[in-house]
């Protein structure tokens, strides 16, 4: 199946996969700290399971980091 994940054209070997079980196949880090979006609509995390995956989409995974200055 071909899509695209964070910017870039892949091609996976799974035919539908969830969005769980693409963060699998990608061996995301961490998977409960990031955000998903598809074709530009962010998912909420109980939808992981049942959202499936279908070529062509535009799967983005987003990481959020907290920052800041330190004390000078």
């Amino acid at each position: 199946m071909q899509l695209k994940i964070n910017g870039k054209d892949r091609e996976l070997d799974a035919s539908t996969p969830t969005v769980s079980q693409l963060l699998e196949l990608e061996n995301v880090e961490a998977p409960d700290m990031v955000s998903v979006q598809l074709n530009g609509t962010i998912l909420k995390r109980e939808e992981f399971d049942s959202q499936t995956i279908s070529p062509g989409d535009e799967v983005e995974f987003l990481y959020f980091m907290g920052g800041g200055s330190a004390p000078a």
